[in-house]
């Protein structure tokens, strides 16, 4: 089940090594998480991002940061309970449903929300838990960590208790846990252009990136908020917007390039339409979507000079037709 996690434990990480991998692997990486990417987004639940609220967000980066986890780590957490909680509504709605039309319709509603309310924060861990045991070269959190950190919180779980909850997770993504976040886009994308001859230092500019990433999350929607009303040119936007605009809140790779554009507008503003026009013949999402996105998010952390602002971008639609290629 992995070694304890210890504080003394945890060792410097100088981040991934940038410029080191063949452009064969390279693109067919990229074509492989496009590929991942387009799939998911045309099998959106209706529930997406319904698990991604800041509060979530927040208890499970400060859990990871508490237990010594990689930034991959955070973020796979954030996916696995995202995932594994729709996949448990789906699945505990179907059940009351069969219930209620032999039983009447009693106290369906009330059951499904207990059933989430009572287990959540052990579902939680167990994500945390899960995502630990991805990132090999760390600790995993193993389960007498685990246990200790819920009795801090009141709860009275047993070790069965708590091994039997991260195979619930397991099952009901029937062992999909590996999923691919927003990080990973990130990484790959900075490979991409680093290949393609766009030879901005990659270690600071990777340090920003995860700096965004995080902010990105925790605002995520104050953040695509602003987005929606930028791309619809209406500060009030009607239902049927709104649920149309859930696939640009679940793009990853939108969400990736936007965070790169948004990193190089701050360390390297000169560079910084150079890099945008890269990102937009690397991925085939549109200069403008990008700035847009790139706006959305710098409206939310300067409030002050943005791209929007600077080059008198107007308007954006959802990225459509994409094209990923390597110079």
């Amino acid at each position: 089940m992995g070694s304890p996690v210890r504080a003394g434990s945890r060792r410097q990480d100088s981040g991934p090594m940038f410029g080191e991998v063949a452009p064969e692997i390279i693109e067919d990486t990229l074509i492989h998480l496009a590929t991942e990417n387009e799939q998911y987004l045309s099998e959106l639940p209706d529930q997406a991002g319904c698990f991604k609220e800041a509060r979530i967000v927040e208890f499970i980066f400060l859990l990871s940061e508490k237990w010594h986890l990689d930034q991959s780590a955070r973020y796979q957490a954030v996916e696995l309970l995202e995932r594994f909680m729709i996949k448990q509504i789906e699945q505990i709605s179907s059940g009351e449903k069969v219930k209620s039309r032999d039983q009447g319709h009693g106290s369906s509603c009330c059951s499904l929300q207990d059933q989430i309310y009572d287990t959540f924060v052990l579902r939680l861990v167990s994500c945390v838990q899960l995502a630990s045991k991805l990132s090999l070269h760390y600790n995993a959190v193993n389960s007498d960590t685990a246990l200790k950190f819920l009795r801090s919180l009141k709860y009275s779980y047993s070790k069965q208790e708590l091994l039997e909850s991260e195979l619930a997770v397991l099952k009901t993504l029937r062992f999909q846990i590996n999923v691919s976040t927003p990080l990973a886009y990130v990484e790959l994308l900075l490979e991409v252009l680093g290949h393609n001859g766009c030879l901005l230092p990659a270690q600071p500019l990777h340090f920003m990136c995860i700096q965004l990433l995080d902010f990105s999350y925790l605002m995520r929607d104050t953040i695509y908020d602003t987005l929606l009303k930028v791309a619809i040119e209406n500060p009030t936007p009607n239902k049927l917007q709104v649920s149309k605009f859930l696939t640009v809140k679940e793009d990853s790779m939108l969400l990736a390039v936007g965070i790169i554009s948004t990193s190089v507008f701050i360390l390297h503003p000169g560079h910084w339409k150079q890099v945008v026009e890269h990102l937009n013949s690397i991925t085939g999402i549109t200069s403008q979507s990008i700035l847009e996105f790139s706006y959305a998010v710098l409206t939310h952390i300067l409030g002050g000079t943005t791209p929007r602002q600077r080059y008198g971008i107007r308007g954006t639609k959802a990225p459509e037709n994409r094209i990923l290629r390597l110079k």
